[in-house]
């Protein structure tokens, strides 16, 4: 601004024949002064406003960048989480199969060797009452003979 209100204040006119009212010229220039004081204070106090709330936004950018950089962050953990979760049940889901297959490979391989069992127990009882049954027609055979004679 070229003119202040100091300007305004100290400003000498020449002075005429008839020329105007030194003192109503005087206080006319005062008060225009102290309005141009009061506007420049205020336009003093706007400009530190404006300035305090560019600064305000500036960090409310560096705050809301950081805060983007943030949730970008924290989804691309979350995804990684997920996977590894996705990667971990399929691990979890393989063992459990295999854990399965290998007892039934027991159970069956435990049935055989009780289906064995059952056939040798079988046969030893066949061939124990087949003794016996030969052992008992001896005895009845020697006993019909001594009834004979």
């Amino acid at each position: 601004m070229d003119l202040t209100p100091l300007d305004v204040r100290y400003q000498e006119f020449p002075t005429g024949l008839r020329g105007y009212q030194k003192e109503a010229v005087r206080g006319y220039l005062a008060r225009v002064a102290e309005v141009m004081e009061a506007l420049v204070q205020e336009n003093e106090a706007l400009r530190e406003r404006v300035r305090t709330l560019e600064e305000e936004v500036a960090r409310l950018k560096e705050a809301e960048g950081e805060l983007k950089r943030a949730v970008v962050a924290a989804e691309k953990i979350a995804r990684e989480l997920k996977a590894q979760a996705e990667r971990e049940a399929e691990l979890i889901k393989k063992e459990a199969h295999a854990a399965k297959e290998q007892v039934l490979r027991e159970a069956a391989e435990e049935l055989k060797r009780i289906r064995a069992e059952v056939e040798r127990v079988k046969q030893e009882k066949a061939l124990f009452l087949a003794q016996f049954k030969g052992l008992l027609e001896g005895y009845l055979e020697s006993l019909r003979r001594l009834e004979e004679a």
